[in-house]
C-alpha cells in the first residue's frame, strides 16, 4: 500500500511540474497596437495604457507586446496571440482590414478603447460596423469632462466586483446611431447616467441612452468608450474594470486560429 501511495504521489507531482511548464511555455500572449502621429490626447491615453498593461503583465503573468505598425495585421503575425488592443488608432488598409476580420471571426479577442471604435460614413468599413453591434459615430460631448457611469450587468466578470456606480475621469464621451443595445447581440455593461445631462460646453450632449462599455456576444470583443487623455487612469474603480478585462479575456481563451 505505501509503495502504491508513493507513486501516486509521484505520479501526482509529475502532473504538477507538467501543468506548470506548460503555462511557462504557452502564457497568454496580447499585443497592443498604437500611433504615434494621431491626436495628442489619444497618444497620451496609449502611453499610459501601454505602462498600465505593463504592470499588470507582471501582476497577472500574461505576455504583452507593443507595436505602431498596421502591417503587423497580418494572419502570420496574429497567429502568435490570443488577444489585440486598439489603443488609439484603427487600420485602414484593405489587406490589414481583413486579417483583422479573419482573426476575429476565427475566435480571436480584440479590447478596444474610445477611437478604436470610431466609425462614419467615410470609414467605409462595413463589417467593423456589424462587429461593433451596428452603431456609428454619431457625435461627442467637448471638452474631456468626468461622468457618473452606471454598472448594469453585475453578473459579468468584467464587472462582477465594481460597485453600482462611480466616477470616471475626464473623457470625451461618445453617441452612436443606432443606439447598440437596440442589437439583440449587444450586452451592454456599463452606460452614462442621465444625471449626467447636459455635458459639455462647446458640443453638449443634452439626452439619450449612451451605452460605455459594451461586447457583442458573436464575438470575442469589448469595446469601452475611455480613452481620451492623460486622465483616464486615474480612478481605482475604473483601472479594476480595464484589469477585469483583460482576465476576462485569459479565462476565456478562444478556440485555435488557424
Amino acid at each position: 500500500m505505501k509503495a502504491i501511495s508513493r507513486i501516486a504521489l509521484i505520479a501526482a507531482l509529475a502532473l504538477c511540474a507538467f501543468a506548470m511548464q506548460a503555462q511557462q511555455v504557452s502564457p497568454f500572449h496580447v499585443l497592443a497596437f498604437y500611433g504615434t502621429e494621431v491626436e495628442a490626447d489619444h497618444v497620451a491615453f496609449a502611453k499610459q495604457a501601454i505602462l498600465f498593461f505593463q504592470a499588470l503583465a507582471l501582476k497577472d503573468k500574461f505576455d504583452f507586446e507593443t507595436t505602431t505598425s498596421f502591417n503587423d495585421l497580418n494572419a502570420e503575425k496574429l497567429s502568435h496571440y490570443q488577444l489585440i488592443l486598439w489603443l488609439d488608432d484603427i487600420p485602414s488598409d484593405p489587406a490589414q482590414r481583413a486579417a483583422f476580420q479573419q482573426y476575429a471571426e476565427h475566435g480571436g479577442a480584440w479590447l478596444g478603447f474610445h477611437i478604436a471604435g470610431y466609425n462614419d460614413d467615410g470609414t467605409h468599413w462595413p463589417w467593423f460596423v456589424q462587429f461593433l453591434g451596428g452603431s456609428i459615430f454619431l457625435t461627442n460631448s467637448w471638452p474631456p469632462l468626468p461622468a457618473n457611469l452606471a454598472v448594469e450587468n453585475k453578473r459579468s466578470p468584467v464587472t462582477r466586483s465594481l460597485p453600482g456606480s462611480f466616477l470616471s475621469p475626464a473623457n470625451e464621451w461618445y453617441i452612436w446611431k443606432p443606439d447598440p443595445r437596440e442589437n439583440k447581440d449587444v450586452q451592454v455593461l456599463v452606460s452614462l447616467k442621465a444625471s449626467n445631462y447636459p455635458l459639455g460646453w462647446k458640443d453638449t450632449l443634452v439626452g439619450g441612452d449612451l451605452p460605455v462599455v459594451w461586447t457583442n456576444t458573436r464575438y470575442h470583443m469589448l469595446y469601452i468608450n475611455m480613452g481620451h487623455g492623460d486622465k483616464i487612469f486615474t480612478s481605482a474603480i475604473q483601472n479594476r474594470l480595464f484589469e477585469n478585462a483583460l482576465l476576462w479575456f485569459r479565462s476565456g481563451r478562444p478556440k485555435q486560429l488557424p
